[in-house]
């Protein structure tokens, strides 16, 4: 990435999440402290209005505005491929979403993109790829996390063993074939992993246990770390 790309790039963080500290910064993206001050320097120098308060982070002047988004062919490729992706491997919420979005980008292309003009991409995501019941159980598992509601599933283990288990959800990760559910189980009293395609049956459970303090998303991807 060029040194211009990457001074685009720290314009937009500072827009959508100041204030934010140059180790923030660093950290989004992948970038050394000493470099980030480095670029705050150059921004200022260029005329972006971006200032910083000590114990507090970077910002930029109220109002502030950059001109209209410009996609390369290969950005707009690999946003059309993200979205289609998100619509073929998500819930029907979601992937309703993700089509509404993707009607968007495409209503905003110039038609003389290059993406536009050739009208075809070398990437894909095909469309048959979920069948409803999983999409359905990938709408309730997202809704209850975002709404940290607990959860009661019936399962069917890889090994083939049912088990009825009263979950609280916390996080769901893809890895290129399926999805799996990361929850604090109430019955090992413990973070397990479910399989999403493996659930099958899932309801909003009667009785709600308490859960101990610690448990969160952050603390669980913790664990998965230390365990890999």
């Amino acid at each position: 990435m060029s040194k211009s790309d990457r001074l685009f790039q720290l314009t937009n963080l500072l827009r959508a999440h100041q204030p934010v500290t140059a180790k923030q910064l660093a950290d989004k993206m992948m970038l050394s402290e000493r470099t980030i001050y480095r670029y705050i320097d150059d921004l200022s120098v260029s005329g972006i209005p971006v200032y910083g308060e000590p114990g507090v982070g970077y910002k930029l002047t109220e109002g502030f505005e950059l001109p209209p988004l410009q996609l390369t062919s290969l950005e707009l490729e690999a946003l059309v491929l993200g979205v289609n992706l998100v619509t073929t491997r998500t819930g029907e919420n979601l992937s309703q979403a993700a089509h509404s979005l993707l009607s968007k980008i495409e209503a905003s292309i110039p038609s003389d993109h290059e993406l536009k003009k050739t009208n075809e991409s070398v990437a894909l995501a095909p469309y048959n790829f979920y069948d409803e019941r999983l999409r359905k159980n990938w709408d309730t598992v997202h809704g209850a996390i975002k709404d940290k509601t607990q959860l009661q599933l019936n399962y069917l283990s890889l090994d083939d063993q049912r088990s009825e288990r009263n979950i609280l959800p916390l996080g769901m990760f893809y890895w290129g074939g399926v999805w799996t559910l990361g929850a604090w189980c109430f019955l090992r009293l413990a973070y397990r992993n479910f399989r999403v395609d493996r659930i099958e049956d899932i309801t909003v459970a009667t009785d709600v246990v308490s859960v101990p303090e610690h448990v969160s998303l952050s603390d669980y991807i913790q664990l998965q770390k230390c365990h890999y």
